[in-house]
């Protein structure tokens, strides 16, 4: 059976043109899966994002493609004439080494101007080259994930913007034949290429020779998934994957086209995010992007506020942190409110869900300072499918949403484990990840769809036309000893959004348990003033303050009170005293918690939790126990 549907789009949010994914077709076929996919066909798309870049040169030179602020702090910007130009010249340096997929260049620094530059001379030389986190060089003691990165690429060059932080991963991980290409510094008996000299290579006709032979097939980059439970793998990127899911996204955002999009942005390059998402959004609609070296984190937030206190984007992204950072200080700080939401047409987070508070905290500020609310999006994607895949842009859209698909993509829903896991098949996909064909054949099921281990939902089952929300990964499942699942995605947001503004995030533990047990990570600032203290007061009094106790036990009683069942009841709590570690990857990058992390890594903590030894445990109020 086939049905079309189509959804209402809210007339009290700031104008705005949208499409794409707003009406569906869906198939219930007879093995009990179900296909969907959008009503609106994917237009055309060129066949290398490159061919954007010198279109952009051609016709608006001047304009500034890319900007970060140097050590003065004045903004350094980089026009699209001038990215062309330096691009033409790195890809000859490249070309000149024999650089290739099997020995491709490896960035292990941030975002940057030259980080950037490189990408793109990689590009039009048909190399691909691959960003890597740097924590994976810079935190690491042991370089476990980056020596698995290196043996899995086996690169023939890499690049750092400063050698100093990178000098101990370059000198045990790197063999000697390996090129090191920097910006700045040098290695104690290593030779170290400065990045002027690939800058300044004298681009020939083998540039344009070899741009003429790089197709929709060809790799344009390597991206390693996140390995918070397994290896790092590299996410093959093609020409074809980044070009259709721009297209894609661009009929789902028609706005994104209709005036140069102007991007602050702090999203790290090694993921699919920060880099196919929002460069490819510059690149493939003439843009400007503002390199934000700040981040959602107590001391990176104001870098952030101070660069949106000056650009003024017309459409964010953020994670749900980052966006709570700023909706918090867009209540006191009317410059930066009239500013940042002067043109911002959309604000679309990803990474985790916003919570309610959240949520209208922004739709507050947006009202009191636009008169108007301000659309905020979000989806469903993955590195894997570059990343855009669903998009919740019609009339129904809150913490969760899905959406449906985007032009060009089919999405399968297929039972497993009592879940409908999210399956992909299209242009924008990846055809596997390299030097892996075991764990690429893992992926796929017998149809070519790839099998995301995303779970979703309807938002309504008798409105299945207004698209689905996110029921979870199923991976982060678990069962209880009893055998009965617990779905951990919607128990979380239940209680983030039943937390008010005292939790940052929250741990589900339980695996082979009895009951459900619960990390709390309070929010510092937040729950200082409940309990009257000082700001510099220590996460270990703020969790131990009576005020905070007497919140986060009422919260319990409360959860305990609203659960229908064991897989839904949280028997035990405690609050946690030092927040998520970014350095030993309970954070990603992007801000959210990886969950299977925090509970490897406070193992003792989740023991003491059940064997309620831990002195500040908290149980429910239950007198029928």
């Amino acid at each position: 059976m086939t049905v079309q549907t189509d959804s209402a789009v809210s007339p009290s949010y700031r104008a705005v043109r949208l499409g794409g994914s707003l009406k569906a077709f869906f198939e219930d076929r007879e093995d009990g899966s179900l296909l969907v996919r959008s009503a609106e066909p994917l237009g055309e798309y060129p066949a290398r994002l490159t061919d954007r870049l010198i279109a952009g040169a051609q016709a608006h030179g001047d304009r500034v493609i890319m900007a970060r602020r140097g050590a003065d702090g004045e903004w350094v910007e980089l026009t699209w004439a001038e990215a062309l130009a330096r691009a033409r010249r790195i890809a000859q340096a490249l070309l000149d080494r024999g650089l290739s997929a099997e020995r491709p260049v490896m960035i292990l620094c941030g975002n940057g101007l030259e980080h950037f530059e490189l990408g793109l001379g990689a590009m039009l030389a048909g190399i691909p080259f691959a960003p890597i986190s740097p924590a994976y060089s810079t935190v690491s003691k042991d370089f476990v994930k980056l020596r698995h990165i290196v043996a899995t690429l086996t690169p023939g060059l890499v690049f750092v913007d400063d050698t100093a932080p990178y000098a101990d991963a370059i000198a045990q991980v790197f063999a000697p034949d390996v090129e090191v290409v920097a910006v700045t510094g040098s290695l104690p008996g290593r030779a170290v290429t400065s990045f002027g000299d690939l800058r300044e290579t004298q681009a020939t006709p083998a540039v344009e020779a070899a741009h003429a032979k790089v197709g929709p097939d060809t790799i344009a980059k390597f991206l390693f998934t996140s390995g918070s439970t397994k290896m790092p793998k590299a996410v093959i990127n093609t020409q074809r994957m980044l070009c259709s899911n721009q297209q894609m996204l661009v009929q789902c955002l028609p706005f994104l086209a209709e005036e140069p999009p102007v991007l602050v942005d702090w999203l790290p390059w090694n993921h699919t995010f920060g880099a196919n998402h929002n460069i490819g959004i510059i690149l493939y609609n003439g843009g400007t992007l503002y390199i934000d070296d700040g981040k959602p984190t107590p001391q990176g937030i104001g870098e952030t506020l101070r660069n949106l206190r000056e650009i003024a984007p017309t459409i964010y992204f953020n994670v749900p942190k980052g966006l709570e950072e700023i909706a918090v200080a867009m209540e006191t700080d009317k410059p930066l409110a009239d500013r940042f939401l002067s043109r911002v047409q959309a604000i679309f987070f990803s990474g985790a869900g916003l919570s309610p508070q959240v949520w209208n905290r922004l739709d507050r500020a947006c009202e009191q300072h636009c008169g108007e609310r301000i659309r905020l999006l979000t989806g469903l994607g993955m590195t894997e499918t570059s990343p855009f895949a669903l998009c919740a842009n019609g009339g129904t859209v809150f913490s969760g949403v899905l959406g449906l698909p985007a032009p060009g993509l089919e999405v399968k829903l297929v039972s497993v484990e009592g879940k409908m896991e999210v399956r992909y098949r299209g242009p924008n996909v990846t055809p596997g990840y390299w030097r892996a064909p075991e764990q690429t054949a893992e992926s796929f099921d017998d149809e070519g769809f790839f099998c995301s281990g995303d779970a979703a939902r309807y938002i309504d089952p008798a409105k299945r036309e207004i698209g689905f929300a996110f029921d979870g990964r199923i991976a982060e499942d678990f069962k209880l000893s009893t055998g009965t699942f617990v779905s951990v995605g919607p128990l979380r947001a239940r209680i983030l959004a039943a937390s008010g503004d005292y939790l940052t995030d929250v741990v589900i533990a339980g695996l082979n348990r009895d009951d459900i047990g619960v990390l709390f990570f309070p929010r510092p600032d937040a729950c200082r003033e409940l309990a009257g203290l000082a700001a510099s007061a220590p996460l270990s009094e703020v969790a131990a303050a009576p005020a905070v106790r007497d919140f986060f036990q009422q919260l319990v009683n409360r959860l305990w009170a609203e659960g229908t069942g064991s897989a839904s009841r949280i028997a035990r709590a405690v609050i946690v005293e030092d927040m998520p570690s970014v350095d030993h990857g309970e954070m990603t990058d992007k801000g959210s918690v990886n969950q299977r992390a925090v509970l490897a890594r406070r193992a003792a903590l989740v023991d003491a939790l059940y064997d309620e030894s831990h002195p500040a445990l908290l149980l429910p109020a239950r007198p029928s126990a």
